[in-house]
């Protein structure tokens, strides 16, 4: 059966049924990390919803290409244009080279998105790599009118634009309310009015990054990259454009005007974004000191953590909430997901244990007969990985139901049930069991112990030495493992 993915669209505020402008190709790109600082859990939330739909739309049969950015020039302090480069500002506190900082944490943001099983993009440009092409978008907004030379710096003239365009197509915004609630902060000063946006800036004497340009030595403006580098790798034209929630204002507005000022007509087709992470309501920032990287999350370091998380509970945490709803970060919600991931790990691991019937019965074959298209109908909402999850411990109850033999599974339905579990937990969820870590290495000891151990109690019962064999099962009890005698042999997990 074809699978219709339907997505939610922030710029028509509608969910609409996908379809790729070059099918089966589908351009998409996403807005990646400013190098300045260790990779946080806001930089987890857009990497992972975006991962779910890169994988989803390759598992429906599309060629995709993804291009997730790095921004490593031209992205100031508060976002003014009048701010220092956050980079520039990093490596002059270090001192050190801005691009030995960059490259840092880019590094770090890398390992970051391989612990949480992240897949990397098809191409992952550079803003530094791609001045030229920056350039030739400043030149071309120029020519067509919409900006305009204020002292060796180029600005958007927004009000120009918004004569013949609406500027504020995406976010809702009105241009007056913008720029009136923009003269409250700051001056004019060099531009025409305060809601423009520098385009090209010129770089003072004592800044480092710069480049030469028709206008001054300076640097790009933080929005043009995401416009000049998704027209290079994706064309004039492509399907998907994402990030998250904060980016709707300014930055995606001023890429969509960017890109209509300078080729007469939008660049994206769709418009997605995920909503932000809080913690105990309050948004993340170092200022109120609750502030998370994601390195402490995974050795448990900070303050605010009671221990340490798992990348892969990390990444459960984040699927357990649909990507445009708010997701509030305590120890409890965690814990909870940590508890969620291991049972249903658990439950696909459990499958290796069922023995199959020759028929399922009735609560079984419902399940498995349903348990597929039933995850797809999910997906295919808008990406509903909480819903997915809940229909996979559907599925785990049901194996625990088989494994204490009151249901049954034929080798046909075990084989489907199997598949599909893999199939949305593993490709499309992108879970993945986490090995290697002190505990899963002393329970993959305790497992051969164990093993050898109800080998004994085994031939304990086929001599019938009844004392031995209880007085093994008891220790083991005792040491915390559960024993169960089945029909079929003799079942055993570590109760944690």
């Amino acid at each position: 059966m074809e699978q219709r993915l339907i997505i939610y669209n922030t710029l028509t505020r509608t969910k609409e049924r996908f379809e790729p402008i070059h099918a089966p190709n589908v351009g998409m790109y996403v807005c990646g990390p400013t190098v300045y600082g260790d990779p946080h859990l806001g930089h987890a939330r857009p990497a992972i919803t975006f991962d779910i739909l890169f994988r989803y739309l390759k598992h429906l049969g599309y060629k995709v290409r993804y291009v997730r950015n790095i921004t490593d020039v031209g992205h100031l302090e508060h976002d003014s244009d009048d701010g220092d480069d956050k980079i520039q500002k990093k490596a002059r506190l270090e001192q050190l080279e801005p691009m030995e900082i960059a490259q840092h944490y880019t590094n770090r943001y890398h390992e970051a998105m391989d612990a949480l099983n992240v897949l990397p993009p098809s191409i992952e440009p550079h803003a530094t790599g791609h001045i030229i092409e920056q350039e030739e978008l400043v030149s071309q907004i120029l020519g067509n009118g919409y900006a305009y030379e204020s002292n060796g710096s180029i600005y958007f003239d927004t009000a120009k634009y918004n004569k013949d365009h609406h500027y504020g197509i995406l976010s809702g915004r009105n241009l007056e309310d913008v720029k009136d609630a923009s003269r409250q902060l700051e001056g004019v000063g060099e531009k025409h009015n305060q809601a423009d946006f520098a385009l090209w800036k010129k770089a003072q004497p004592e800044h480092i990054m710069r480049w030469p340009s028709p206008w001054s030595d300076g640097f790009p403006g933080w929005h043009c990259e995401c416009t000049a580098m998704g027209r290079k790798y994706l064309g004039a034209h492509f399907d998907i454009h994402g990030g998250g929630m904060d980016l709707i204002f300014p930055h995606h507005e001023c890429e969509i005007a960017q890109a209509v000022a300078s080729q007469g007509e939008q660049m994206v087709k769709y418009w997605m974004h995920n909503n932000m992470i809080t913690i105990n309501g309050q948004k993340m920032g170092k200022s109120l000191g609750n502030f998370i990287t994601l390195e402490e999350f995974f050795n448990g370091s900070h303050k605010l953590l009671e221990q340490a998380y798992s990348p892969m509970a990390i990444r459960f945490f984040i699927l357990s909430a649909h990507y445009r709803g708010t997701v509030d970060f305590s120890n409890e919600a965690l814990q909870a997901s940590e508890k969620g991931l291991e049972r249903l790990m658990n439950g696909i691991a459990d499958i290796n244990r069922i023995r199959p019937s020759k028929t399922s019965d009735e609560n079984t074959s419902k399940l498995v007969k349903t348990l597929r298209q039933k995850c797809y109908d999910a997906m295919n909402d808008d990406l509903q990985t909480p819903t997915v999850i809940s229909n996979l411990f559907d599925a785990c109850r049901q194996i625990n139901i088989i494994i204490d033999h009151k249901g049954t599974i034929s080798a046909d339905d075990l084989q489907e049930l199997t598949s599909t579990m893999r199939l949305f937990a593993f490709d499309i969820l992108g879970l993945k069991e986490e090995k290697g870590g002190n505990n899963s290495a002393r329970e993959e000891a305790y497992g051969k112990v164990v093993d050898m151990v109800l080998a004994l109690r085994a031939k304990a019962k086929a001599e019938k030495d009844w004392a031995t064999s209880d007085q093994i099962r008891n220790a083991l009890s005792d040491a915390g493992f559960e024993v169960k005698d089945t029909k079929d042999g003799c079942v055993w997990k570590l109760n944690k």
